[in-house]
Order: C-alpha cells, then sequence, then structure tokens
C-alpha cells in the first residue's frame, strides 16, 4: 500500500501518474498468449519431474548395494572425459569468436567439471586417492566451475538488458536495442 510522506493515503494523481499509460506493456504477457502457455507448461513439467525424483532418489538410496564392480570403467571415465573436452573446447572457439551460443557449452563445462569433481572424490572414499582427487576437486575442478557459471550469469544478464524507453530510441529510424553501449564523456 503506498502512502504520502506525512502518513496519509497517497492521491489519486499520484497513483495515476504511476499506472502505464494506455497500450503500453505491463511487461506481464497475456496469460492465453501461447508463448506463456508453453512456459507455464515447461515450468510445470520440470516441477513434476523435480517432485518424481524425490521418491526415485529414496528407492535408489534405499536398493542399491554399497559396492559394485563396474566392468566399462575406463570406457565411462574416457567418454566423460572427451565429453567434457568437447564442452571445454567449444567454449574456447565460441568465446574467441565472441558469439553469444558460448553460453551453452560454458554452463554444460561447468556442470560437467562439478560432477568429475562429485564423482572423483565420492569414488575414491576410503583409499588413499581420495586426497589427490579432493585437491584436484577444491583447486581445479570447482574453482574453474565457479569462474564459468560466474561469467556466464554477467554474460546473460549483459544480453538480456531491458529495452530503453521508447522516447530514447534511435531518432532516425526509431529502433530499439537491448545492447547496453557504455555512456560517452562530453
Amino acid at each position: 500500500m503506498s502512502q504520502a510522506t506525512d502518513g496519509t493515503m497517497a492521491t489519486d494523481p499520484f497513483l495515476a501518474a504511476r499506472k502505464p499509460l494506455p497500450g503500453a506493456s505491463t511487461g506481464r504477457p497475456e496469460r492465453n498468449d501461447p508463448r506463456e502457455r508453453r512456459r507455464r507448461h515447461m515450468v510445470e513439467l520440470l516441477a513434476v519431474c523435480a517432485l518424481a525424483l524425490v521418491p526415485w532418489t529414496v528407492v535408489l538410496g534405499v536398493t542399491l548395494p554399497t559396492d559394485y564392480r563396474v566392468h566399462a570403467w575406463r570406457t565411462t571415465w574416457v567418454g566423460f572425459d572427451i565429453l567434457l573436452l568437447i564442452a571445454l573446447g567449444a567454449t574456447a572457439v565460441l568465446g574467441r569468436r565472441r558469439h553469444r551460443a558460448v553460453v551453452i557449452p560454458a554452463l554444460s563445462s561447468a556442470v560437467l567439471l562439478v560432477c568429475d569433481a562429485w564423482f572423483d572424490v565420492s569414488l575414491a572414499l576410503g583409499t588413499p586417492a581420495v586426497w589427490a582427487s579432493a585437491a584436484l576437486a577444491v583447486f581445479v575442478e570447482l574453482p574453474m566451475a565457479v569462474f564459468l557459471f560466474h561469467r556466464m550469469y554477467n554474460l546473460l544478464r549483459l544480453q538480456w538488458t531491458p529495452l530503453p524507453p521508447a522516447d530514447t530510441a534511435d531518432r532516425a529510424g526509431g529502433c530499439r536495442t537491448a545492447v547496453v553501449e557504455p555512456e560517452e564523456s562530453p
């Protein structure tokens, strides 16, 4: 509830000045907009999947053996490292080209680095190799993942900057862009 500085309710002209102009977008899509409906369905699907993972995780925690012999150990780890190599390589190539699609392989690389750290440490528990795995996770893999997450967050934040108001649009063509350019000093 909005109040004036003297504790009374704000006046109608004050509230009217804060309402959007007729025909102006409020920033919220219409409920029946197909894109909004798809977005809502995607969010609902993700929520159902997350909820379904809760009982599945409990079942796995209760039924999986604590010790298991793996037959394709080398293939699994080499394949995982090849996947990580491809993600890091794609991040480097797209980053070098300054392509905005760099976000996809960079975030994939960050997630794979976190997974690699988790599996290295958890699978080495109870062995002398746990210390090397923990050191690699703490000093290499996790800092690199945090760095990539941070850089991609900043890149996405810059890419999705709100458009300037219509009155500050380009006078020549009336074109509005979402790119934020540094201000020039007079």
